[in-house]
């Protein structure tokens, strides 16, 4: 492959790296909202959040992004194609998420925060200093394992219109008719992606537990 085609696939390499790091980050923020709803004593707020999460992990992701890309349109919100794949990719992770770190808080040991009201911490003192962080650690390996799962689910995005590494791989092999070249550099391309993820989240977590 020439270095033109190339550099595209890297330049597709990195919108999917973009689309898939935001996304995350975002679903992350969402997430943790949608868990709390989950945990709190309100029946409504309860209920929010299980109906979140029943309907975007029980709908799949690419119903979601052509639901989204066809319906803002219509509701006269006109947003570039990235944009509604964006908001696609992060209302579904934002429910494994919020399933995750729900998982997470229901892992910590009562014993912990017994001992913390025995030596006098308030509840928001046992939620921050015991709790979150504790939660955050036991979570972490399924966070990256998720958002693992995002960096490849965001293929999908390429039927919106969105020129990632695998709209671009598309794109080169019906031009030049070398499909197998084409899409086995955009898996060597996705492996890196993937190397890196998971690397990174091996670091953070050994930073994590070396920082208790």
């Amino acid at each position: 492959m020439n270095a033109t085609l190339f550099t595209l696939l890297l330049e597709g390499a990195a919108i999917t790296a973009a689309l898939s790091t935001v996304s995350v980050l975002l679903g992350f923020a969402l997430g943790a909202l949608v868990c709390a709803a989950q945990m709190a004593r309100p029946r409504a707020l309860r209920a929010f959040g299980a109906t979140y999460v029943s309907f975007f992990r029980g709908v799949p992701l690419l119903v979601q992004l052509l639901l989204i890309y066809n319906l803002l349109p219509g509701l006269g919100i006109n947003v570039p194609g990235t944009v509604a794949a964006l908001v696609g990719l992060t209302l579904c992770t934002a429910a494994y998420q919020a399933e995750i770190l729900r998982g997470g808080f229901q892992s910590v040991p009562p014993g912990l925060i017994e001992a913390g009201q025995m030596v006098g911490l308030s509840p928001a003192l046992i939620l921050l200093r015991i709790r979150i962080p504790l939660a955050l650690r036991l979570t972490l390996p399924s966070v990256v394992n998720e958002a693992v799962l995002i960096l490849k689910a965001s293929s999908l995005v390429s039927v919106v219109g969105i020129a990632d590494l695998t709209r671009t791989a598309q794109n080169i092999a019906s031009s030049t008719y070398r499909p197998i070249e084409a899409f086995a550099t955009a898996r060597a391309l996705y492996l890196a992606l993937n190397a890196v993820l998971i690397g990174g989240g091996g670091l953070l977590s050994r930073r994590m537990v070396h920082g208790r």
